[in-house]
């Protein structure tokens, strides 16, 4: 029996479901327009068009891990720890789009990495009892946090300070 064939399809078909729907909520609140367009970046960036497939490969790898961690929790305290884990980095992942994206300010966003770098590494530790597989299945994830972690700075210092992003105001009757 292969790897992939002791997964259960249903489990996995949910992984994927909830992995790629934080990917699509993450990806609507990216906008490469003009204020993206406009920053400076540092040399050693990758292009644009690599970010696609490394967070596709990055979700993919975490909705395999996810399966494989669930299938081996054996209580259903186990299993809310790992749809805990997995739910806190979702929701971590996706405010950092917010922040520097839709709030443009990669300062904040920078703050709000930390986070969600330790909530990488704590899925990471958390799975380990379950499954090293799944447990290693997130280090690609840790490894690309902590390299948007160095852009997410050379950024700042390349366009800095970020002034708040201008909101109507609101006008009393």
């Amino acid at each position: 029996m292969t790897f992939f064939s002791s997964l259960n399809k249903r489990t996995l078909l949910i992984c994927f479901v909830l992995s790629f729907a934080t990917a699509g909520v993450g990806g609507a609140l990216t906008d490469l327009g003009p204020w993206y367009a406009s920053l400076k970046h540092p040399e050693w960036k990758p292009p644009d068009a690599a970010f696609g497939p490394i967070w596709t490969t990055i979700f993919s790898l975490c909705a395999l891990s996810a399966c494989v961690a669930w299938q081996n929790a054996s209580t259903t305290a186990l299993r809310v720890r790992v749809g805990a884990l997995f739910a806190i980095n979702a929701a971590l992942n996706v405010w950092w789009s917010w922040l520097y994206f839709n709030r443009q300010r990669p300062d904040w966003a920078l703050l709000e990495l930390f986070v969600l770098w330790f909530s990488v590494l704590a899925l990471m530790l958390g799975l380990w009892r379950l499954s090293r597989w799944a447990s290693a299945m997130i280090v690609p994830y840790l490894v690309w946090v902590t390299i948007a972690g160095f852009l997410n700075v050379a950024t700042i210092e390349l366009n800095g300070p970020f002034a708040k992003k201008a909101t109507p105001e609101v006008v009393a009757h």
